[in-house]
């Protein structure tokens, strides 16, 4: 009789719980890959097709060895003896050709799945929201796309083929290895439970191991592209040592976790060999009785050791497979992960197209906070019209950026509203909103390509003529025709080989060539130097003319020219007016004023 305990109903319902939840992970992998190789079934039918007439073709070696031992041989049987020989050359040359399609139709169909697998993926992260790139590491990222997607190269292309062939080799030695002598097979399943014990606490301990693999294998990518992408401020620093023994600690831990399934595997394997060679012992010794007492053939006894041989085998590399398996596995695992993650902001249902807009914008009562954490703007009210240059002002962390990320949709607000012409741009899609909204951010990001690739960047059909004409119009043409191919030049990664303003030059002829109705410069002249920050105020007074803009910056002249100056202060408006109306009031404005001017 059983007897009940206070908590049992709810573990058995929580391990219930778990196991379904592990049963639909299980079933959304299979589903996932199902759905990669949909548009291959062809392929993986005529695949399919030659592993089974490789398999039969491998099968046959042990017993047409039987036939010539025990038929041609003892009865002296010449003829049957050549048909045993030919049958063998035939029998190899159809596994040849077998083998080879199947490994050439394998190869095809998972290449391709993994490369449509890293389309899906890199076309889903274009899809998601700043907001899951500000909380994941870059390097992470990167891991999904490289590394967890080549975990899966070598299950997709020689996995499957394994496991159908060693399979179907396991299930069809064992079938005529009873056939031959059911006696001697028997015997062999003496080793049985041991092998079985042995396989079950492998399972259990490779399965831990390649999880802390995988995971450990992503926080190397990343801290290796954290620190490449930020070695100019390790060596400003003289952090190199620092780094390096950081890095040594990230890479001693993910040398642990591979050395762990180092030592399961070899603990396993050999213990595979010596059970193999156990069987074989039992085979050897109690057949040998059997055939000294006329009750087994030698060819018998020879085809049973040869097929013993295909028995154990394909045990050892299924349990290999089970290794390149779980790998495969805590990769997908990571991979559907990202593949599980959704946009954070989405197009409303109907959402419109946004026409071509005046730009008159209207902040009303809009309250933010990011994730979880408090609000870090509260109630801010702003009304812009349009062709108005507004400039965001406050100490570090008042609100400024905020409010441009809000305006141009990468979030949306807890409370509140922001309206163009007033439209809610919740209720416009987000590509249309984007479209005529330019943003330059402090630092100008370069792609690696061409000058004119990168000012073109935004508006893919402009020409060369279009190009130079923006380019000449912020004070980049003169510099870029210096270059030694000028607009053709090919830029490095982030655009290393150009100055800070020189990269701000072309992100400002990048932003002009798009024409946008409004526009966001984020602390866009901080990185120009003042002499280039006087060539170009006459470029930027073209470059606002007839748009909304909305300017965070430090320089007094961009402010003092500022149509109306917006003073934030722990997520509030305080101040709003032109220049001379703040600096009349001897408010918050004229301390900032007064810190900038003693700075400049």
């Amino acid at each position: 009789m059983r007897v009940w305990q206070p908590g049992s109903h709810l573990s058995m319902a929580r391990g219930a719980q778990v196991e379904d939840w592990s049963w639909k992970r299980t079933l959304r992998r299979v589903s996932t890959l199902a759905r990669l190789t949909a548009p291959y079934k062809a392929r993986t039918a005529l695949a399919l097709g030659a592993l089974g007439a490789a398999t039969l073709t491998a099968l046959a070696p042990p017993y047409l060895a039987k036939l010539a031992l025990d038929e041609g041989v003892r009865n002296q049987d010449f003829g049957l003896l050549v048909l045993v020989v030919v049958a063998f050359v035939v029998a190899g040359a159809l596994n040849l050709g077998a083998s080879s399609a199947q490994t050439y139709f394998t190869g095809w169909t998972g290449e391709r799945i993994l490369a449509d697998l890293r389309k899906t993926l890199f076309r889903h992260l274009q899809r998601l929201s700043l907001g899951f790139f500000e909380r994941n590491r870059a390097g992470v990222i990167i891991s999904r796309l490289t590394n967890d997607v080549d975990a899966l190269d070598q299950l997709v292309t020689d996995g499957v083929t394994t496991l159908f062939q060693s399979t179907l080799i396991l299930i069809g030695s064992a079938t005529i290895l009873f056939f031959l002598d059911w006696r001697l097979a028997l015997a062999t399943l003496t080793v049985t439970p041991l092998m079985m014990a042995g396989t079950a606490a492998f399972r259990v301990y490779s399965a831990r191991a390649y999880r802390s693999v995988r995971e450990r294998l992503g926080l190397v990518t990343a801290t290796l592209a954290e620190d490449i992408a930020g070695i100019r401020v390790v060596q400003a620093f003289t952090r190199e040592p620092a780094s390096e023994e950081n890095f040594r600690g990230v890479n001693s831990r993910y040398r642990a976790a591979n050395h762990r399934t180092v030592v399961t595997n070899g603990l396993y394997f050999p213990f595979v060999d010596f059970l193999s060679s156990a069987a074989t012992a039992v085979v050897l010794g109690y057949g040998g009785w059997l055939y000294f007492h006329g009750q087994v053939s030698e060819g018998t006894l020879l085809a049973f050791l040869l097929y013993l041989s295909n028995f154990f085998d394909p045990v050892q590399q299924l349990s290999q497979l089970y290794n390149t398996f779980l790998a495969a596995v805590a990769a997908l695992d990571k991979i559907m992960d990202v593949l599980d993650e959704e946009p954070e902001l989405r197009d409303r249902p109907g959402a419109v197209e946004l026409p071509r807009i005046e730009g008159h914008v209207r902040f009303e009562g809009v309250r933010f906070g990011y994730g979880d954490g408090p609000d870090v703007l509260h109630g801010i009210d702003l009304d812009v019209p349009a062709g108005t240059t507004v400039a965001l002002v406050g100490h570090t962390g008042a609100g400024k950026s905020t409010i441009a990320k809000l305006l141009a949709r990468f979030y949306d607000p807890r409370e509140g509203r922001i309206a163009i012409d007033g439209l809610d741009l919740r209720n416009v899609t987000q590509e249309s909103l984007r479209r005529q909204l330019g943003i330059v951010p402090q630092e100008g990001f370069l792609f690696a390509g061409t000058v004119h690739d990168n000012i073109a960047f935004g508006t893919p059909a402009a020409t060369r003529e279009n190009v130079a004409r923006a380019a000449e119009t912020v004070g980049a043409h003169e510099f870029v025709e210096r270059l030694e191919d000028g607009y053709d030049t090919q830029l490095q990664e982030r655009g290393t080989r150009l100055s800070l303003g020189q990269r701000q030059l072309v992100a400002f002829a990048r932003a002009l060539l798009a024409d946008p109705r409004i526009l966001v410069l984020d602390e866009a002249t901080s990185s120009v130097d003042i002499g280039t920050e006087r060539k170009i105020e006459t470029a930027l007074r073209r470059l606002l003319a007839d748009r909304t803009a909305f300017i965070i910056a430090h320089r007094l002249s961009t402010i003092r020219d500022a149509d109306l100056i917006v003073v934030l202060e722990h997520g509030r408006i305080v101040e709003q007016g032109s220049h001379a109306e703040l600096m009349a009031r001897q408010g918050l404005y004229t301390s900032l004023y007064g810190d900038w001017a003693e700075v400049a």
